[in-house]
């Protein structure tokens, strides 16, 4: 991968940084909400950058769920793009880091099943779908 490219937005540049210079011991949670974060390590789709970025931390069965929700804004957050372009990544869980591969999803009942786990994990998804004329993108991360 390329060098390290930080997120544009400070608060979230510094949960990720904090996330990863800590081993993941701090920067595990969304602010002071208490709600469990991962950190996805990826390959910016322009640049080929790495990009790191914090998002809700939604297990289903060894798996994990990304939701592209940009928190109900008209449009995909820019690692929605770079996922569809290099489906390879990794998942920082706390201490543990994982190799994993992304794929959107798309059928209905699969993504119905995960939009719901995801809901149950952080109830503001579904207030954020409710906010937006788009698709939230629903991606599947599974071990290499």
């Amino acid at each position: 991968m390329g060098d390290y490219i930080p997120p544009a937005l400070d608060w979230v540049r510094e949960h990720a940084e904090l996330y990863e210079s800590s081993g993941g011991t701090q920067g595990t949670t969304l602010l002071d909400t208490g709600m469990p974060c991962i950190l996805v390590t990826h390959r910016g789709n322009k640049t080929g950058g790495i990009r790191k970025t914090p998002l809700m931390r939604v297990e289903v069965d060894g798996s994990y769920v990304l939701i592209g929700s940009m928190g109900g804004q008209p449009k995909n957050p820019m690692w929605v793009y770079n996922l569809r372009a290099d489906t390879d990544i990794q998942i920082r869980d706390k201490t543990e880091v994982f190799d994993m591969r992304v794929r959107e999803v798309t059928d209905d009942d699969e993504r119905a099943k995960l939009w719901a786990a995801s809901a149950t994990a952080y109830p503001p998804y579904d207030d954020y779908q409710a906010k937006t004329a788009r698709k939230i993108p629903v991606f599947i991360a599974e071990p290499r």
